[in-house]
């Protein structure tokens, strides 16, 4: 290696006193998982058609284990991974899947959905199922649904009995959209228990703040979707005050109510709804708390079966994102000459020249001069080559966004025609529907959002016509089925180092105000009982040492199941990770611009919680976007668990032992966070700190040495 990579985020994703909360929160979410909020809905797989990986033999098909006989099975070959599909005939949304198992059953497995059979999402995961009937709580959507096992429990293939799936099928013009349609719009509330608690809380896709309500019955948060939609979902993120019971209601004209669900026996933590209503505003009418304080909501998401609008040509600007165009459009600005009223090139924005909107990288941004630029009106151009068909524009904002700006196009980049104007725009990522002809195109501001300049991360223009560049192509998503493509199970003897040929020792110091020096080797050795221990010392000099290793001279990939199953050290003052960098770091782009992925997290002095957090130039530090995931009263220092990450182009799911607890959503990071930065190569990472901004110093409480122990590493694309 050619240095040490820094140490570099770590710090808490969240203020104490919200761990706190958030400790509730996740307790309660446990007892979601195994208590649904309502029945389980229809057998929707009974009769199906099915599919497999392998069969046994001709006595065992696949469409044994969905005929409603329990006398019959199917069971596969004698090898991993192996799966078990079915298509449900319509999109469909799941909630309940029962498993009855032969005896040769799957050890670890996951449950997943699909909208065309082909690319596929985890709605349930474990390593550690023991067989028998297994009844699970899921939350999905998809018409196809599948089993998919990776490791048997017998030297036998794996056999059920039935596979049965549970919920309703969606009906209506269209599916049931995932994009939150409450997403920064206008909200009310009855009451609000102070001015740091608003109704807007509740829908701005910050799950760090909350609406909450006085203490009395009833209460209720409004919100205005803008137009007519049909309503076919909805997510309550409680905080620890919630309702036991309500009825979410829906109205045209935010007067006149009709009730569209209703329920006496609320359980709070995160309740997923369907429903099957038609109104402009949604609220949620709250008739019982279950706590003598008010109401509180984190979130409240509503989802729509069909297409309000998104903007037009004089509207306001849409926050939130939409699926590259459909209709023949092409991105016509990648790499194109650009220009702009001002740059910056100093600072905290070295080289933020106009063409760094255009380079499709989302980690660098343009932004106006700090020392002549933070003035009204400021802009940016590019120039598309050709006269083209401009259809749609994209917007990346840095926090220095326009409050009020046009969209204009030009023939010859002096004359210039508005095909968009706004005075409410919000920032972040905002899509923009519009239609305009010109050889030049460009962003017009004249009022900022602070008293800073105009910054953009990204600026799509698409269309027909012009000059264009293809950009380069994103990174294929995992395969289906997903395979083993690396791993560690450290079986060597006792006292040997890592494999040199997948791990680089990485000595040196931390970061953060971390107080150990990571030592080449000396803290890293095999256990002989198939485990790598980095082990965290305080040496006779007083010195702290511990050990920290990665993959980047062997192992960077995109995408994929990533895994390990770690006993954490815990005590006042230690900090274990198992995280992952962006490979552009060890080639010169800045920490946090090549992103990283920390999967787990644990700190001594939070002995019930790990946290699983992603840092990006827009969201680090402090700031990062992530959860923790808590077992109230426990300590992850006592045993082995397993921590993973599901990772595509779309999305990262985190687990610990099978339970997904946090989604991070491209589509949402970019809507309230700033840019996701992750679709390039990453390589992992395992050290056991020592010290830190967040876990702070040892101290008289402090027992080391402490052993981080690691049984295994897995990647699967």
């Amino acid at each position: 290696m050619t240095g040490s990579p820094p140490r570099l985020s770590r710090t808490n994703p969240r203020p104490l006193i919200f761990v706190c909360v958030a400790a509730l929160i996740a307790t309660f979410a446990l007892v979601i998982l195994q208590t649904p909020a309502r029945a389980a809905g229809t057998l929707l797989s009974q009769g199906k058609p099915v599919t497999a990986s392998s069969t046994e033999n001709a006595g065992t098909p696949a469409s044994a284990a969905v005929d409603g006989n329990a006398g019959t099975r199917w069971s596969s070959a004698a090898a991993d991974p192996q799966w078990l599909q079915v298509d449900l005939g319509a999109t469909s949304t799941v909630s309940q899947v029962t498993l009855n198992w032969e005896t040769a059953y799957a050890k670890a497995y996951q449950l997943q959905t699909s909208a065309d059979g082909t690319n596929w999402t985890s709605v349930y995961s474990t390593t550690t199922a023991t067989g028998g009937t297994q009844t699970l709580s899921v939350n999905g959507s998809g018409r196809y649904v599948r089993i998919y096992t990776t490791q048997r429990a017998t030297q036998y293939g794996v056999s059920l009995w039935e596979f049965q799936v549970y919920g309703s099928t969606q009906t209506g013009n269209a599916a049931c959209s995932t994009t939150n349609a409450a997403l920064n719009k206008p909200a009310t509330a009855s009451s609000t228990e102070n001015a740091g608690t608003p109704a807007s809380a509740a829908v701005d896709g910050n799950t760090g703040t909350r609406w909450s309500s006085a203490a009395a019955d009833p209460q209720w948060l409004q919100v205005d979707l803008g137009s007519s939609q049909n309503i076919c979902g909805a997510q309550l993120s409680w905080e620890a005050a919630y309702a036991k019971a309500y009825q979410l209601q829906v109205s045209a004209d935010g007067t006149n109510w009709t009730s569209a669900y209703s329920t006496t026996t609320g359980p709070g933590a995160t309740e997923l709804i369907d429903l099957t209503a038609t109104g402009r505003y949604i609220r949620v009418y709250g008739t019982q708390r279950a706590t003598q304080y008010g109401y509180s909501l984190w979130e409240f998401q509503v989802f729509t079966g069909g297409s309000g609008g998104n903007g037009g040509s004089t509207g306001g600007g849409t926050g939130g994102t939409t699926p590259p165009p459909s209709d023949g459009a092409t991105l016509l600005s990648y790499n194109k000459p650009a220009t702009a009223s001002t740059y910056q090139n100093a600072n905290s924005c070295v080289g933020c020249t106009p063409a760094k909107a255009f380079d499709e990288d989302p980690a660098t941004r343009w932004a106006t001069s700090d020392s002549n630029g933070w003035v009204d009106p400021g802009w940016i151009a590019v120039d598309l080559g050709a006269t083209a068909h401009i259809t749609k524009v994209v917007l990346q904002w840095d926090p220095a966004y326009a409050v009020a700006y046009q969209i204009q196009t030009s023939a010859d980049g002096t004359n210039w025609t508005s095909i968009y104007s706004t005075t409410t725009g919000k920032g972040f990522k905002e899509t923009l529907n519009v239609d305009g002809n010109g050889r030049y195109v460009r962003m017009y501001g004249t009022a900022r959002s602070n008293g800073y300049g105009y910054s953009l991360w990204t600026f799509d223009v698409y269309g027909t016509g012009g000059n264009p560049t293809a950009p380069p192509a994103l990174p294929p998503n995992p395969g289906n089925p997903e395979h083993l493509v690396w791993s560690d199970e450290f079986n060597g003897a006792a006292g040997t180092k890592p494999d040199t040929g997948k791990w680089s020792q990485d000595p040196g110091n931390g970061q953060n105000g971390e107080l150990e020096t990571y030592t080449n080797g000396d803290n890293t050795t095999m256990d002989g009982n198939g485990n790598l221990v980095i082990e965290a010392r305080k040496e006779a000099n007083g010195q702290y040492t511990s050990g920290r290793i990665n993959t980047s001279d062997h192992f960077n990939f995109t995408y994929g199941h990533v895994e390990a199953r770690i006993k954490v050290s815990g005590t006042q003052g230690l900090w274990p990770a198992f995280w992952m960098l962006g490979s552009n770091f060890k080639t010169g782009t800045p920490w946090p611009n090549s992103g990283e992925i920390d999967i787990m997290e644990h700190v001594g002095k939070v002995a019930d919680s790990v946290y699983s957090t992603l840092h990006a130039p827009a969201y680090n530090g402090g700031n990062g976007y992530g959860s923790p995931y808590t077992v109230a009263g426990s300590d992850f220092a006592n045993d082995f668990h397993t921590y993973a990450v599901d990772w595509d182009s779309s999305h990262m799911t985190f687990s610990v032992d099978g339970h997904a607890f946090f989604t991070a959503d491209k589509a949402t990071v970019e809507s309230t966070r700033g840019p996701w930065v992750y679709d390039h190569p990453f390589y992992i990472i395992l050290n056991n700190a020592v010290g830190g901004d967040w876990p702070g110093n040892p101290d008289a409480t402090t027992v080391l040495p402490q052993r981080m122990l690691i049984d295994y590493v897995r990647v699967s694309q």
